[in-house]
């Protein structure tokens, strides 16, 4: 039996790792947020920075408890003309949504409470429309309120 060695090169592509946003003015929110958040009685349960693309959604997924007090902020890019959170039950139904404008008193900052009436997983979809930046910064927390025995 005749053997012949062959050698290929294998190759593969870089791997893209998600970078974080380092936009001063959202992070400043953050922190102010976090604070005030903490003061009410509230305990940061997920957190990201998250890279994002003018009119492009970013879904995350989040496991929620039934009867546990939730709440969801998501700050764009203060440049962006709109900002949008849809959040969607296991069922893909939408349970909430959110819209503001560049104009709105608390501007770039979406903020609302959630009591899920199941325990499952929810998908959240922030976007951010600019018509002068593809490229931008949006940060996504979720508080949960803690109550004491």
């Amino acid at each position: 039996m005749l053997c012949v060695g062959l050698s290929t090169q294998v190759t593969a592509q870089p791997m893209v790792k998600p970078t974080a946003c380092d936009n001063i003015a959202i992070l400043q929110q953050v922190d102010s947020l976090k604070k005030d958040f903490e003061k009410q009685g509230f305990v940061l349960a997920k957190e990201a920075s998250m890279p994002m693309e003018s009119d492009y959604e970013i879904p995350v997924v989040v496991p929620l408890r039934q009867g546990t007090w939730y709440r969801v902020i998501f700050i764009g890019d203060i440049t962006s003309r709109v900002y949008e959170v849809r959040m969607y039950d296991w069922n893909e139904k939408q349970v909430v949504f959110q819209r503001k404008m560049w104009g709105d008193v608390d501007g770039n900052i979406i903020n609302y409470d959630y009591i899920p009436q199941f325990t499952e997983y929810h998908m959240i979809k922030p976007v951010q429309i600019n018509k002068k930046k593809k490229e931008l910064c949006g940060y996504f927390m979720i508080f949960k309120k803690i109550t004491k025995p």
